[in-house]
């Protein structure tokens, strides 16, 4: 199994590829190692000391370090973990009852929203080895929390302000403004 690596915009995050799918749907983000129950593989890479946060996407890992660890110690371990987590043949997060999906009747405006969102928005920042997911429209106000390389990351907020904001704007005129929640 051959991993590659990528940077990414935030320099505390590093973007892994293990050349196969993580997720097979969705995407799962662990901030700490006390929200990785039902993940093997977070569990696995948060063992290595400096690991802040745990980021899986469809087909790559983003790791958060702590700022007073270096990738050259750390990487070689994140490697093998994320080897020895495939080889193993664990699944990467077991699924629980509660993780069914949710659904409900959403209005045009919040539909038109979660579409550009998805369609424009996450496949750009999933390249940078994050994720931004919907949380809520409200007085013309969107809330959306920034995952993986994306939380923390130093252009996060130009991101959000002068890209996602203007085109969620352009599209849809009842927008006014786009704010970033945890």
């Amino acid at each position: 199994m051959f991993i590659q690596t990528e940077s990414t915009p935030n320099p505390a995050t590093l973007k892994f590829l293990p050349g196969r799918a993580v997720m097979e749907r969705g995407t799962a983000n662990f901030a700490d190692a006390s929200e990785a129950d039902n993940s093997p593989l977070a569990q696995s890479l948060f063992a290595n000391e400096g690991v802040l946060g745990v980021f899986l996407g469809s087909d790559f890992i983003t790791i958060s370090k702590a700022p007073n660890k270096e990738w050259d110690v750390m990487k070689p371990l994140i490697l093998g973990a994320i080897m020895e987590h495939f080889q193993s043949g664990r699944p990467v997060v077991e699924v629980t009852e509660e993780a069914a999906a949710s659904g409900g009747d959403e209005d045009s405006v919040v539909g038109q929203i979660k579409e550009l969102i998805d369609t424009r928005v996450r496949p750009a920042v999933a390249q940078d080895g994050g994720d931004i997911v919907y949380k809520g429209f409200e007085d013309g106000v969107v809330y959306l929390h920034m995952q993986g390389a994306c939380a923390g990351c130093p252009s996060s907020t130009m991101t959000l302000k002068h890209g996602i904001e203007n085109m969620l704007r352009y599209y849809v005129p009842e927008v006014q403004e786009v704010r970033a929640v945890e």
